[in-house]
């Protein structure tokens, strides 16, 4: 299975996959090594086709226990985690990110749709007959993906589209359960969304989630049942854990980027340079542009 380029603070650029119109990828569950939470990267969004076996999947606040065949959708700014039964999970995903949709046309916002949106549906059980129109349109998208044709990532955009609106037209998947240890997990779950949003690698693009309430938005519990379970887990406040991975981010642009401190506090989520200027100086003890100096 093919690796994506991995992002340096060196020349902090954007991984290749990103510049390409290549922003998509498919993969055999199980081929080498692949599995249902693989590629689980904060720029892609996956489609899943599960064929065989049975497997769990969890999210903050609530769990689904899903048996083959069906199709699910998963949002990269969604933590979750996929756990795998007695029998592993056989079938195909694969991953894309939003411009790849965008370059086709596609106007609307995956963050909107139902079946990646925050509190969606995002799991569809499938009929014998809607299993086998899915394997092969997933199985048309690998021969095109393995081609050379010149526009075959519009024949794979297309594809894409019929299997989400095939989707749309289903009834999805609504036997929840509430998962234990739900303090445990949606510590953790909060943990990973906020280191999945680092390293910054641009000045021009804002930090979608800043404060605790946009945390608890995509996680789809309210504020103070993030701030209970995270302290109640880790013995530090949500806040806390935002502004210590804040200042480790900007000490680190600080060091190994040229961008000015208006850029890097933009990049940050802070809507001026003297918000960030006096967050740094507080938490720090120094200026940014002084302990630039510094070094």
């Amino acid at each position: 299975m093919e690796q994506f380029e991995v992002i340096t603070r060196g020349d902090r650029s954007m991984p290749e996959l990103l510049r390409s119109p290549t922003q998509f990828r498919f993969s055999i569950i199980g081929e080498n090594q692949c599995s249902l939470a693989s590629y689980n990267r904060r720029d892609y969004y996956k489609i899943s086709l599960v064929l065989k076996g049975r497997s769990r999947l969890l999210y903050a606040h609530r769990g689904i226990d899903i048996p083959a065949p069906a199709l699910v959708f998963t949002n990269p700014l969604i933590p979750y985690s996929w756990e795998s039964g007695d029998e592993s999970p056989a079938g195909f995903f694969c991953i894309f990110s939003d411009t790849f949709l965008h370059t086709g046309g596609r106007t609307e916002n995956l963050q909107e749709s139902p079946l990646f949106k925050v509190g969606g549906e995002p799991i569809y059980l499938l009929s014998p007959n809607q299993a086998d129109y899915l394997k092969s349109i997933f199985e048309r998208m690998k021969l095109e993906a393995d081609g050379d044709y010149v526009f075959k990532y519009d024949i794979i955009r297309n594809q894409l589209s019929i299997i989400i609106h095939e989707a749309i037209k289903m009834q999805p998947a609504l036997a929840y359960f509430t998962p234990a240890n739900a303090s445990e997990r949606i510590a953790q779950l909060f943990l990973n969304l906020l280191e999945k949003q680092f390293p910054v690698d641009s000045p021009d693009k804002m930090l979608p989630l800043k404060r605790a309430g946009d945390y608890a938005a995509q996680l789809s519990v309210h504020v103070n049942h993030l701030n209970a379970a995270v302290q109640e887990v880790t013995g530090k406040s949500t806040t806390m854990h935002i502004n210590e991975r804040l200042l480790a981010e900007a000490k680190s642009l600080l060091t190994h980027t040229e961008w000015s401190v208006g850029e890097i506090a933009f990049s940050l989520g802070f809507e001026y340079a003297s918000y960030f200027n006096n967050f740094f100086k507080k938490h720090s003890g120094v200026t940014p542009l002084t302990f630039r100096k510094s070094l």
